[in-house]
């Protein structure tokens, strides 16, 4: 009698692995494959826009642009896309109620941190040839050297052509590589702290060491190198400075665990939530409300520029659509974005339990467990954070429940420990009902990051049913 009283009484986290049966498990591990094979094709911005629109236009949806060319009715179960400048994606369903009744949304980000090239990068040292970087987002800077790296980007020519640039992906191509210090002569270095041993200006990778064949000129092996770009992009050295160009992990997502229960990979941070999120708004059809799916730039360093959740990207789409049927106003789109709600889908702090110490073990998500609501992010005193209303929190658990999502909530750490943000608080300017939502990972913002394949799975699940609601 009293068991029964603690179960009915008593919160308690729920193992994902122990709950689901044995076909929902062989579904869960078919979708971690696919999940795989989009995160080793999405290592940028530039590239995850791509999958994402190759993968939507697969499924019937259709390009804004055209939609407005064509006055294409906008009934309900249309399938829409819209890009922003090849870094970012929105994707819609109609549905049933008029858009003015609101959208349920979902927002995720699709860049991670990484190493950019700077805009004159090349450079001769010692008989070497190597690339000067910027690193973007928040990184652990020891955590980039001595590991293999891919180049992935864009080079804008004079004449306005694009060329693509991808180097180190297929197994018959070079990598690249940052140098470490030898142990033998680190006394100085090891005797710093973590966050001094390796610093900003000496992430420089090594691309070439062979000289060009000619005893007059100096600088014979950045010669070879640029020669080398020449001869396979047509580029010169000042190219350079109009191209975009990504250093990267090299290699692919991989299982990890005797049970190959987890992946690891780079990226997952945001990534995992963009795909949950994509999978899931594919396989709508005929919703209630409006469905959205938001894939944005930049959040890693603020959510700022054209590419990013503040500008004025998916507003624009929305005063597009509502211009359609009616003249738009900017009561209406207050209206829209009033009456809608969303889940901002970024990854959580999952429990590590070799750093214990920075985390409340009460209060922290854990892998295997579920999707992950998260109240507010920020730091010590909420700082920068949304702080999501407990109504529509309680509306999230009803969804979920309902729905069998198995969920858990979680913070970033420990209050006075730092804290980070999403783009939940821009949503919420909008006047949105917002909570964040996603997938715990260990190692997050580190060259390869973890996750349960348990909570891909459940978060599909769960950004599915939001959807429906």
């Amino acid at each position: 009698m009293t068991k029964k009283l603690q179960e009915k009484l008593t919160l308690s986290s729920k193992n994902v692995w122990e709950e689901i049966n044995e076909k929902e498990r062989e579904g869960l591990f078919k979708l971690n494959e696919d999940y795989k094979n989009f995160l080793d094709n999405s290592k940028t911005e530039r590239k995850a826009t791509q999958e994402i629109i190759r993968r939507a236009e697969a499924k019937g949806f259709i390009s804004l642009d055209e939609i407005l060319e064509k006055n294409i009715d906008l009934k309900t179960g249309l399938k829409i896309y819209a890009t922003n400048k090849d870094k970012g994606v929105v994707l819609l369903v109609l549905g049933k109620e008029e858009i003015t009744e609101g959208l349920n949304i979902i927002g995720s980000h699709i860049d991670s941190p990484r190493l950019d090239l700077k805009q004159n990068p090349l450079y001769e040292d010692s008989d070497l040839a190597l690339f000067k970087t910027h690193y973007y987002g928040g990184i652990k800077k020891y955590q980039w050297v001595s590991l293999p790296l891919e180049l992935h980007g864009v080079i804008i020519m004079e004449n306005g052509e694009k060329i693509n640039v991808s180097i180190g992906d297929e197994e018959d191509e070079p990598v690249f590589f940052i140098s470490d210090l030898l142990i033998h002569l680190a006394k100085d270095q090891m005797d710093k702290k973590l966050s001094e041993g390796i610093e900003g200006e000496g992430l420089n990778i090594i691309v070439g060491s062979i000289p060009y064949k000619d005893n007059e000129i100096s600088e014979k092996v950045k010669l070879n190198i640029l020669n080398i770009l020449n001869k396979k992009y047509g580029i010169k050295e000042e190219d350079f400075i109009t191209a975009e160009i990504q250093a990267v992990p090299a290699g692919k997502s991989r299982d990890l665990g005797l049970d190959k229960s987890m992946v690891m990979g780079y990226g997952h941070d945001d990534r995992v939530c963009a795909y949950t999120s994509l999978k899931a708004i594919l396989e709508v059809e005929n919703p209630r409300r409006t469905s959205v799916a938001l894939f944005m730039d930049k959040e890693e360093i603020g959510s700022v520029g054209n590419t990013g959740m503040e500008s004025n990207f998916f507003e624009n789409v929305i005063v597009d659509l509502v211009s359609m049927k009616s003249e738009s106003s900017f009561s209406k789109i207050r209206k829209i974005f009033t009456n809608s709600m969303a889940l901002s889908a970024d990854v959580a702090a999952g429990y590590d339990p070799n750093y214990p110490e920075v985390l409340e073990k009460r209060n922290a998500a854990s892998l295997g467990h579920g999707i992950t609501i998260v109240k507010y992010t920020g730091s010590r005193g909420k700082g920068g954070c949304n702080d999501a209303n407990p109504e529509f929190l309680a509306y999230i658990r009803k969804v979920f429940n309902e729905k069998n999502i198995i969920w858990q909530t979680g913070e970033l750490g420990k209050v006075d420990q730092g804290g980070g943000g999403t783009i939940a608080y821009i949503l919420a300017n909008h006047s949105i009902e917002v909570v964040d939502c996603g997938i715990p990972v260990l190692g997050m913002h580190s060259p390869y990051e973890v996750v349960s394949k348990a909570d891909v799975y459940m978060t599909y699940k769960g950004y599915k049913a939001f959807y429906l609601a």
